[in-house]
């Protein structure tokens, strides 16, 4: 499996919108949820032990509610073996990328 898998799905629940983000060997590794209290963003994670997606959902949870300005959820989870760094960067970057696509349709 290469990063080149990573999905993003979305699926508005109400007025909220729910977040997906996973690629290679699928899992729950962390849930973000980001929500404005006036006009100030508040955000709340909950990650599994070991795991690194709360260093990607938490600033994706709040970059989404400040642009779609609704409370969002993110639910990452994503596993590749013996990635290198650049691997790692690489599907940081791919996130990433994919996230702003999705934010740009949204507009």
């Amino acid at each position: 499996m290469s990063p080149d898998d990573i999905e993003l799905t979305a699926t508005p629940i109400g007025r909220d919108l729910l977040i997906l983000i996973t690629g290679g060997v699928r899992h729950i590794g962390a849930a973000s949820t980001a929500y404005l209290e006036g006009d100030t963003p508040k955000v709340h994670t909950s990650a599994v032990p070991h795991h690194k997606e709360h260093t990607l959902s938490e600033s994706i949870a709040l970059q989404a509610a400040q642009v779609l300005q609704r409370t969002v959820t993110v639910v990452m989870g994503i596993h590749y073996d013996n990635l290198t760094p650049q691997g790692i960067q690489e599907v940081v970057r791919l996130v990433k990328l994919k996230v702003e696509q999705y934010l740009l349709q949204q507009k």
